[in-house]
């Protein structure tokens, strides 16, 4: 079972409760004024899984809003593969 512990004492022994969460697997119940906030525990391979596939999918949808901008800004009658084309041909 988690332990509760307050925002002051999670401030106050940062490093103690990161200690034990490593070593220990220890849990923690994160309240502001009484009220639970966060959950401290370990972090498992699967949460790093999760993250990496949540990261990746973030970094394609702000890749494809800046490819929509680009799209949509673009004057020249070429398009951006023959531009490049055209670019590599004069070097």
């Amino acid at each position: 079972m988690a332990k509760k512990i307050g925002v002051r004492e999670l401030k106050n022994n940062a490093s103690k409760i990161v200690r034990a969460v490593r070593e220990e697997g220890a849990e923690y119940v994160v309240t502001l004024h009484g009220e639970p906030v966060a959950v401290i525990r370990p972090l498992t391979e699967d949460h790093l899984h999760a993250y990496d596939e949540a990261e990746i999918e973030h970094l394609m949808s702000e890749l494809n809003k800046m490819a929509d901008r680009v799209s949509k800004a673009w004057k020249s009658p070429l398009s951006a593969v023959e531009a490049v084309q055209e670019q590599r041909r004069d070097l």
